[in-house]
């Protein structure tokens, strides 16, 4: 079965703040295929001002929080990183890049589907490493 990657209208990068990178990122993650027993809080990490760019650090992280345990054992975070760059007219829209804790593996998310799997993987494997702990 062929899947369509959903995406969203990025902000240029002359009209883009660090709100409204939050707020997209909140837009593209309603995108997702994702069952709505998952909660998310997202939050602004840091800026990074490099010689060709500038690059805004977020982070999404999940869990299933349930009536026995509101607060879940063990969570899944998604970092994601808008860049604007120095070298492109304000117009260009920002470039998005993704990646989850547990990999180094970048994504953008016009070419990636996001799984709930990558969730579930995570936490099973903390959840793992906690028991053998």
């Amino acid at each position: 079965t062929k899947h369509v990657i959903k995406n969203i209208q990025w902000v240029s990068g002359g009209d883009f703040r660090v709100e409204r990178g939050w707020q997209q990122i909140e837009q593209l993650i309603s995108t997702w295929d994702i069952h709505e027993k998952w909660l998310h809080h997202s939050e602004f990490l840091e800026e990074e001002d490099l010689e060709d760019s500038k690059r805004y650090h977020y982070r999404a992280c999940w869990g299933v929080p349930t009536r026995r345990k509101p607060i879940p054992r063990a969570t899944a975070s998604v970092y994601f990183v808008i860049v604007i760059s120095k070298l492109k007219p304000d117009t260009s829209p920002v470039e998005v890049f993704y990646r989850l804790e547990s990999s180094r593996l970048i994504r953008r998310p016009e070419e990636f589907r996001f799984r709930e799997k990558w969730l579930h993987d995570i936490i099973k494997n903390k959840i793992i490493l906690i028991e053998r702990l």
